[in-house]
């Protein structure tokens, strides 16, 4: 696929930081042609469009997914005070500096590392076996040279134990002690920070010798060396990727099960595990945050404080609908409100399914219930979109089977009967639920594919509802191109009614 034009629009991001979104402006002649909706402003590098990433977008890219991680270490308790923590601890810093000195791994990261693994605490243990400020395995610990020793110790214990008499005497019993031994940390250097900082520097100076470049070296440090060399040596084999520029953000944007099957694949498998592919983007985030920290705290307060849940009154923000969704945005109360709100914040759901990939699946006495803000259905018909121009580019067997939808805007009342977490949401009118379960397995895949990648430019957030259903909302930033895109297809839709002379 040829380069298409492209411009440049500042549009806000998931919360109030400036994004750069390009948009393609020339349709593409493989997006599914006149028999189905094909928006003019579109999102460059997403779905099927990975395989025509240039330099300039890979870039922009990487800066968005490295902005979207803003909300992982946000939502935390620990943001604020580790970073506090951090930045605040003049041993610390010492050790940031020298570690980097001695290994050539800049301070910065370091520092990032050791915030996000413990939020500088050298006590910190995780239940999966890492830790200290540095959170180190008992493993990569050895090979650090660091000390791991334990000491036996004993435990005593008396029990009575029965005797048999001679005969047929009286049972008597006596006592009998036993000692059980057992295993104690005797010393563990990785609790001490002036050795776990230095011996983490030098581990990742040589895995960025290992591995070619330092964001595989930071990559390695949470994934592992045996998952990096793997996920490399199918980076090498990857179509779209030369071998002078083969690195982690390259390894990300080419994973794609349309082209690269087996890099995608990979990578999925390590999503699941624990997010690793993420982590490089994280670090540098993280970065960030700590020079935005010592720069000016009180935003970095601020920031902190919008990435809190206003339905979630203690804990973190389980995902990011849950942030970017206020409690004024739920506004409609009633059926009355929605009724009257037709035509003026909400709209009718186009509800052509073979032309906009989706179709509205409601209780047949609920018909007033099929509309949402133009921005939520501007949202869903370009998740319609993309999802089938890439499932059309797999080769999957079968024609494409529309979206279903489920739910729309909804008032309060009828939300609170369904008893489901995300209900109360629909009373905004921008969000939307998705039924996966009728999907084939291959046009699901698809789907949550497009999702991810439109989720992590920050566009939108969607989060599992139910055992087959998906809540999904676009971000406050994303708003105004949503709404463009619903206006474009509404419009589409009004001219072929014309055509046709049912405008007549």
């Amino acid at each position: 696929m040829g380069r298409a034009h492209k411009a440049t629009l500042v549009l806000k991001g998931e919360m109030r930081s400036p994004y750069v979104f390009l948009l393609a402006l020339i349709p593409l002649a493989r997006a599914g042609g006149p028999a189905c909706f094909t928006p003019t402003h579109r999102v460059s590098g997403i779905g099927i469009s990975r395989d025509d990433i240039s330099e300039e977008l890979l870039d922009i890219r990487t800066g968005r997914m490295i902005e979207s991680q803003t909300f992982s270490i946000m939502r935390e308790a620990q943001a604020l005070p580790g970073a506090k923590r951090v930045t605040g601890n003049a041993k610390l810093q010492a050790l940031f500096r020298s570690a980097g000195a001695a290994s050539g791994i800049p301070a910065t990261v370091i520092e990032a590392i050791c915030y996000l693994e413990s939020w500088g605490d050298p006590a910190a243990q995780s239940i999966t076996g890492p830790r200290g400020i540095m959170q180190i395995s008992a493993a990569t610990a050895a090979s650090m040279g660091l000390k791991v020793t334990y000491a036996t110790r004993y435990r005593t214990t008396r029990d009575k134990v029965p005797v048999k008499a001679k005969g047929k005497g009286k049972t008597t019993y006596r006592t009998v002690t036993r000692k059980t031994p057992y295993k104690v940390l005797a010393r563990d250097e990785r609790m001490l920070p002036e050795r776990a900082i230095p011996a983490a520097a030098h581990y990742l100076a040589g895995m960025e010798r290992k591995f070619g470049g330092q964001d595989w070296a930071v990559f390695a440090y949470h994934c592992g060396q045996g998952c990096v060399g793997m996920l490399q040596e199918i980076t090498r084999r990857a179509r779209g990727i030369p071998a002078d520029k083969m690195t982690v953000a390259r390894m990300f944007f080419a994973s794609s099960p349309a082209w690269n099957r087996e890099l995608y694949d990979a990578t999925q498998q390590q999503m699941q595990r624990d997010y690793s592919p993420t982590y490089w983007f994280r670090i540098q985030r993280a970065e960030q945050l700590l020079a935005l920290y010592r720069h000016d705290p009180a935003e970095f307060a601020r920031l902190a404080q919008e990435y809190k849940s206003e339905f979630v009154p203690t804990g973190r923000a389980p995902h990011r609908l849950s942030v970017w969704l206020k409690k004024d945005d739920l506004v409609y109360r009633s059926s009355d409100d929605i009724r009257a709100a037709l035509g003026q914040k909400l709209v009718k759901a186009l509800d052509r399914p073979g032309y906009f990939g989706y179709t509205v699946k409601l209780a047949a006495d609920s018909d007033y219930l099929s509309e949402a803000s133009p921005s939520a259905l501007g949202t869903l018909a370009y998740i319609a979109y993309e999802t089938r121009r890439l499932y059309d580019e797999t080769g999957a067997k079968g024609p494409f089977r529309p979206l279903e939808v489920t739910a729309l805007v909804e008032p309060q009342d009828y939300a609170n009967q369904k008893g489901k977490p995300e209900a109360l949401a629909h009373c905004s009118g921008h969000v939307f639920d998705i039924d996966y379960s009728v999907l084939p397995p291959a046009e699901l895949e698809c789907l949550r594919f497009v999702l991810s990648d439109l989720g992590w430019e920050g566009y939108l957030g969607f989060v599992e509802d139910g055992m087959d259903s998906l809540h999904i909302g676009c971000s406050p930033g994303a708003r105004d191109f949503f709404t463009q895109v619903f206006h474009e297809a509404a419009g589409k839709a009004a001219g072929d009614m014309v055509e046709s002379g049912e405008g007549k």
